[in-house]
């Protein structure tokens, strides 16, 4: 796992692959969304997201598996700031109804340039730059652990190194924090897609909602594009098929589940559509006792390993609390070490 690359898509553009999401409560009546996306991020080489991507992320506020409302994100072409560095105009447009499904149309709700915190009079607050990645995990451990797997072995020792591969890693991260009443009320069903968006009909070509499905279950490129280029009231079959072989296989390999069928159906039946669920105005947590959201500091690499094997299987890489601010924009940037 060579910190996200998971299609074909993501290894050709960097700034297509989408790497996390995360939501959580931020101001008093408000709710921050983060994506971060393109793994070989540096403002001095490129620019960090693409002029073709539309980054959006999407709410279904009334359980139907649709997007009711969506955040739309679109960076334009790049130009050089006074350090050399490049620079991007952006925009974030709010759609609802028919509008949050599709293209790049809604009412404009904040705009700015990379780099820079912008406060809008829309209430919502945007940093949209660099960040030092938040994310915690051991892809050695992983892929040791899943060619184990693939011989029929069970190998939890694979993660007795305890190694946070994405320590020294940066990547590109949207954070926006929006006023809740722009969302909705109560439980909302989460997920974020990068589509290419100009020339061409738009094309959804990356997908996240629950963190790590494609890392620890669609271990092929072709079920990965699959899963990427889908929504949550497609066609998920495919995708859940194999998530249910993976915890079936594991568990009876462990020895972790009595009936192995009856576990994977649990954990089925708990993934929902594979969007992430979160209760508007509480604080959110990603953890063994249910998923509400997700913070910057859940070490969900432990949680869904736990349950894939039904067992207190962790890789020892835990989030680093000191890169994780309390203010906006929440995430590490460099001038804030």
């Amino acid at each position: 796992m060579s910190h996200h690359f998971d299609t074909p898509t993501g290894r050709e553009d960097p700034k297509l692959n989408l790497c996390d999401l995360y939501l959580f409560a931020g101001r008093p009546g408000s709710t921050v969304m983060v994506m971060t996306v393109n793994p070989e991020a540096d403002p001095a080489k490129g620019p960090l997201f693409r002029d073709e991507g539309l980054y959006v992320f999407r709410f279904d506020t009334n359980g139907h598996g649709r997007e009711d409302v969506s955040f739309k994100v679109q960076f334009g072409e790049t130009n050089h700031g006074a350090g050399g560095e490049h620079v991007q105009n952006f925009e974030v447009r709010r759609a609802i109804g028919d509008g949050a499904g599709h293209g790049a149309d809604g009412d404009l709700v904040a705009a700015g340039t990379t780099s820079r915190i912008v406060t809008a009079d829309s209430g919502v607050r945007v940093f949209t730059g660099l960040t030092q990645d938040v994310f915690a995990g051991d892809s050695a451990a992983l892929r040791a652990f899943e060619a184990a797997f693939a011989e029929g072995q069970y190998k939890p020792e694979a993660f007795d190194n305890h190694v946070n591969f994405f320590a020294p890693r940066r990547v590109a991260a949207i954070v926006l924090e929006v006023p809740n009443e722009l969302i909705g009320v109560g439980l909302v069903q989460a997920w974020a897609t990068i589509s290419l968006f100009g020339h061409a009909p738009e094309q959804q070509v990356a997908r996240w909602g629950l963190p790590l499905i494609t890392h620890l279950y669609a271990r092929d490129d072709d079920l990965r594009e699959t899963y990427n280029r889908t929504t949550p009231s497609g066609d998920n079959a495919a995708v859940l098929d194999r998530i249910g072989e993976v915890i079936r296989e594991t568990t009876f390999l462990a020895g972790t589940a009595n009936d192995p069928q009856a576990y994977a159906q649990r954990v089925l039946d708990r993934f929902g559509a594979l969007t992430l669920p979160y209760e508007l105005g509480t604080p959110a947590s990603f953890d063994y006792v249910g998923f509400n959201g997700r913070t910057l500091h859940d070490d969900v690499m432990d949680v869904m390993l736990s349950l894939t094997t039904n067992s207190p299987l962790g890789d020892g890489a835990n989030p680093d609390p000191d890169r994780i601010s309390m203010e906006f924009p929440y995430v590490p940037v460099p001038d804030r070490g």
